[in-house]
């Protein structure tokens, strides 16, 4: 695969500044120097060192990755939002995990990928996982169908670039229309899974907006909100509306009530923004609500 651009400037600037400029980090100088790529300046080869003059054009060839035979492919179809030859955006369903672990190394959503690329006969057999969802989560995942397009991607994430939205319903009336949870989060001693605020843990964003109070004709008290990432810690929104004494409806793990029959933690996410390199320009998608949550939003 090999992308170009064309430099434009009234000073010489190094191959390698422009490049990462355009999102190619070291470690992809690395791969496309000892695994086979290349780096043109006019259609001939040339060094990071070297210099480009207004109007050269540069291509960057990154070497086809081999499939990973530990990742067995998954035929299962997949509920494809986007696809084109940079990126893939899906529907999760609940109940299915990320990436292989060892609960499950065979049924993930990644295995599924692997499957779906096998049968479009991909270029790249190696499913780059941008953003995750827990197993009992649903919506929107974004991956990569290259490793140039995950670098870009991760550099987003790293400054909270990418717009995520998420439908949540708490247990319990927030009081507040909107709110800002600003909390630490770290995995709780002896617990391989689950996580806690606390003092030493990571900083977490959790921004929401209430939507819905259910709160009359006897129904059990919860809150339906809008909720937005600013940060991306495991468990995070479950974590954050627990740590405020508000824990998912179905979040059992979390201390959350199993009313109406949820199987799972009421979180699905329906809204993703971001900026693709590739078309110099915002992707959006959004999605709508499984079953179980339609049953829930309509409650009288």
């Amino acid at each position: 695969m090999q992308f170009t651009w064309t430099y434009s400037g009234t000073e010489q600037r190094k191959v390698r500044t422009f490049l990462q400029a355009h999102g190619v980090s070291h470690r992809m100088f690395s791969q496309m120097k000892h695994n086979g790529g290349a780096i043109l300046k006019n259609d001939k080869q040339v060094y990071t060192s070297d210099y480009l003059d207004d109007g050269d054009q540069v291509t960057i060839i990154m070497p086809t990755e081999a499939s990973n035979d530990l990742v067995v492919p998954d035929y299962k179809p997949l509920d494809i939002i986007f696809e084109n030859e940079h990126w893939l955006v899906v529907d999760k369903p609940y109940g299915i995990t990320t990436v292989p672990g060892h609960a499950d190394r065979l049924h993930t959503l990644v295995n599924q990928v692997k499957g779906h690329l096998e049968e479009t006969h991909a270029e790249d057999l190696v499913p780059h996982v941008v953003t995750r969802l827990d197993r009992d989560t649903s919506g929107i995942v974004l991956l990569a169908k290259h490793r140039f397009a995950h670098a870009v991607m991760d550099q987003q994430l790293q400054e909270h670039t990418v717009e995520k939205f998420y439908l949540a319903y708490t247990s319990g009336i927030l009081p507040d229309d909107h709110g800002d949870i600003q909390a630490p989060i770290g995995r709780v001693d002896g617990d391989f899974i689950k996580r806690e605020v606390r003092d030493d843990g990571k900083p977490s964003r959790t921004e929401y907006w209430v939507e819905r109070r259910y709160d009359e004709n006897g129904q059990q008290p919860m809150t339906r909100v809008k909720v937005q990432l600013h940060t991306g810690r495991t468990h995070q929104i479950r974590v954050h509306f627990q740590n405020i004494g508000h824990p998912l409806v179905g979040d059992d793990l979390y201390g959350g009530p199993l009313w109406y029959g949820l199987k799972r933690q009421a979180l699905h996410a329906y809204h993703m923004r971001f900026y693709d390199p590739f078309i110099e320009s915002y992707r959006e998608f959004n999605t709508k609500l499984p079953e179980d949550l339609k049953g829930l939003r309509d409650l009288k």
